[in-house]
């Protein structure tokens, strides 16, 4: 079989045979010896040496190797406690291609012909960006946002088949989207590229704004799906994420909280906590290396609600001291200070949801497994996310974003703080216009990003 074709058996296998093996080891019905066997047999033994990969042929790879190497591991720390603290061991019976190179090695290989430097295990990027097709962001006409995905074929790739996966994967990708269209609106105005007092300024702040209400709801619409037209708690625990267990010991596997656009949007709107940075630098192994170059060049960067302060020569403690009659005034001479507002506001109200999401599919289904005496899942466990976050720290981080600099002004109505500000109602996207948003398909450029942004002729300062 020659390398291509060993590709695109590679392929078939990812979306068909594997989830259906997967779910026959679940059930019992086969072994772990079983997928391993049939990976030696039938489609590593043929596939050709990494140097050989184009970028995007090693990006699908990564994809699909990544999706076969968490079910084996998977599948053996489920089976085999000694597993879980020498993950590497699961895949000591793997070997690729003519040269029977070791799995972990050949992985690493592929992953660095991305040239993108991704990990050497499989990753949030991998998951989500590159499997779930091409998604773009339009408003009124306007591409805002375009994410690429890897392959051409429209399928989503999972672990089982099961319709919540391919929910949750595309949910997960909208999500991103859509807070990259917030990001690259906002960041020309936090780096000082358009001056925060320009109209074009709150234009792009409050279009962010905009785009944050379809955030949460996203996730809030995700939430409220019925049962069994969405992804089942149970599965979420019992299954799914029981595929993000170790490689090797210490490494980071794939995880919401790798989300880039979020980590972004936490610099750009800032976070009260001692080390700001801190847990943003602990999961820079798990990101690309121009994500790690885009968040270190933002650690730099005031966030827009010390900026707009600044602006105005006003430190927070001096803003919360403001008496009631005094911030009309402010408001009616600065609408850049009730853009940023508005934006912190929807920031803290999209983490709320998000908190929301995770207290569903997580916490709550923990909490009454621990009340009926069940032990925890065995792999991965579901009192905390993958990258250490658990509930309290999570409901911490809602009120933290709640209590942004500018939160004072929560004691002025809102539809005056409009009316001072001179805006119009901004815009709220509703469950109804969530499908004209976003587009989803199987094609798309290697790099992503919008066209240049076009100010509304008609906008009012």
């Amino acid at each position: 079989m020659g390398g291509r074709v060993a590709l695109e058996y590679l392929q078939r296998w990812s979306v068909t045979f594997l989830p259906w093996l997967n779910r026959q080891i679940l059930t019992r019905s086969a072994r772990p010896d079983d997928l391993v066997d049939a990976l030696n047999r039938a489609v590593l033994t043929d596939l050709p040496d990494a140097g050989t990969l184009t970028p995007r042929q090693a990006r699908q790879a990564v994809v699909m190797l990544g999706l076969t190497g968490s079910s084996v591991a998977r599948h053996y720390q489920e089976r085999h406690r000694r597993y879980r603290t020498t993950p590497q061991r699961c895949f000591a019976d793997l070997a690729v291609g003519l040269h029977r190179t070791p799995f972990l090695d050949y992985y690493a290989q592929v992953a660095d012909r991305t040239g993108t430097g991704h990990p050497a295990r499989d990753s949030y990027v991998a998951l989500v960006r590159w499997n779930v097709p091409t998604c773009r962001v339009h408003w009124h006409g306007q591409l805002l946002a375009e994410l690429p995905g890897a392959f051409g074929d429209g399928q989503v790739r999972t672990y089982t088949g099961e319709l919540g996966e391919r929910l949750f994967f595309e949910l997960t990708k909208k999500c991103e989207a859509v807070e990259r269209a917030a990001n690259d609106l906002l960041i020309p105005v936090a780096t000082g590229e358009i001056p925060l007092v320009a109209p074009g300024a709150v234009y792009r702040i409050r279009l962010a704004t905009t785009m944050l209400t379809a955030l949460r709801r996203l996730m809030l619409d995700f939430g409220a799906l019925p049962g069994g037209e969405g992804l089942a708690p149970e599965h979420f625990v019992d299954v799914f994420r029981q595929f993000a267990g170790h490689w090797r010991p210490g490494d980071i596997p794939p995880s919401g909280a790798l989300d880039p656009e979020a980590l972004a949007r936490d610099l750009l709107l800032g976070l009260d906590v001692p080390d700001p940075h801190g847990h943003i630098l602990r999961v820079f192994p798990g990101l690309l290396s121009a994500e790690r170059a885009r968040l270190t060049r933002l650690m730099d960067v005031p966030p827009l609600p010390e900026q707009v302060l600044t602006t105005l020569g006003l430190h927070r403690d001096r803003l919360a001291a403001l008496p009631p009659s005094a911030l009309p005034a402010l408001l009616r001479g600065h609408p850049e200070l009730a853009a940023v507002y508005l934006l912190a506001a929807a920031h803290a109200r999209a983490s709320a949801a998000h908190l929301s999401l995770v207290e569903k599919f997580l916490f709550r289904p923990a909490r009454k497994r621990e009340a009926a005496g069940q032990p925890d899942s065995p792999v991965v466990s579901n009192w905390r996310g993958t990258t250490g976050m658990d509930e309290p720290l999570l409901a911490r981080l809602v009120r933290l974003r709640q209590a942004h600099p500018l939160a004072p002004l929560n004691a002025v109505p809102r539809g005056e703080l409009l009316r001072l500000a001179g805006f119009d109602l901004p815009d709220v996207i509703t469950s109804d216009q969530l499908d004209a948003l976003f587009s989803l398909d199987g094609t798309g450029r290697d790099d992503p990003g919008g066209g240049a942004l076009a100010v509304p002729s008609g906008y009012r300062r």
